[in-house]
């Protein structure tokens, strides 16, 4: 779902012949280059037939590993960032239809065992409970928009059942705005509230809200989900990015380690969250 998926497979392939070309040059073999490196020979195969992406630390101990110059190097280590770099932009699911983006969540999830989401703006899909994710999910470019949200929402619903694999584990932080901003009526909003509320009992889930008045010496620019320590996504207005450089991984570990010291959590942001309900159920009297 890239903006340029030819340009994207065009630098991934250009980086696998480069550092073969490179090992071939210095005269080593794979398995004396997967030494020197500390990989295995059937990794560094991979890497050079484009079968396996590297990161940019894997690529940086390979150039390193081989001596190649420093002029050399740094344009192979801006390809090896650009390579793992992906953007979709929200105009692309939605001209193919909303639910691909659903089963692409799927299988982050079913590949995960520990998720962490960053929410500052809107609770994720997990959370949604059906009829606010029916009046919050709204296409773009569709051309069934009202059959294309309805297969949107059923997917996001499935979605959902990942919550019960007590083998994986769920980290949710929210700010509370991101828990009141009302994108939806207040009967969507109240129940959408005390669901949350009754999924943060589960014992694989844990939901922080950051609340009003905190101070955080931060600034929550963005949505993320940090999948492991595989991958990063980042939502934007546009689209979204995925982040599989390491030390962009670690960098957002770190910064929902620094919100999430400042959040409720555990039976406070289950009773934050039940107020909250009980406040919308108010604005119906």
């Amino acid at each position: 779902m890239s903006i340029e998926p030819e340009a994207k497979a065009r630098d991934r392939k250009d980086l696998a012949e480069a550092l073969r070309g490179l090992r071939l040059a210095s005269g080593l073999s794979g398995e004396r280059l997967a030494l020197r490196c500390n990989m295995s020979q059937t990794k560094i195969s991979r890497i050079e037939t484009g079968r396996a992406l590297p990161t940019v630390i894997d690529v940086e101990r390979i150039l390193k590993a081989l001596a190649v110059p420093g002029e050399v190097a740094d344009e192979l280590l801006r390809l090896a960032r650009r390579a793992n770099v992906d953007y979709a932009s929200w105009r692309a699911y939605a001209r193919v239809g909303l639910y691909h983006k659903q089963a692409e969540l799927k299988a982050h999830e079913s590949s995960s065992r520990v998720m962490r989401h960053f929410l500052p703006a809107i609770p994720t899909g997990l959370l949604h409970v059906r009829e606010y994710a029916v009046e919050t999910l709204s296409p773009t470019v569709s051309s069934d928009p009202a059959r294309d949200v309805a297969r949107a929402v059923q997917a996001r619903m499935d979605r959902q059942a990942v919550l019960d694999d007590s083998s994986r584990s769920f980290w949710f932080l929210m700010t509370e705005q991101a828990v009141k901003w009302q994108r939806a009526s207040v009967d969507a909003m109240a129940a959408q509230c005390s669901h949350m509320a009754e999924v943060n009992r589960k014992p694989n889930v844990e939901i922080g809200i950051i609340p009003q008045g905190v101070q955080v010496a931060g600034t929550p620019m963005n949505i993320f989900v940090v999948y492991d320590d595989r991958l990063v996504t980042v939502e934007l207005f546009s689209g979204e990015v995925v982040l599989r450089d390491p030390r962009d991984i670690t960098q957002h570990l770190g910064l929902f380690d620094l919100f999430w010291s400042h959040a409720l959590t555990g039976d406070d942001s289950s009773a934050f969250l039940e107020q909250a309900a009980h406040g919308f159920m108010r604005q119906r009297e």
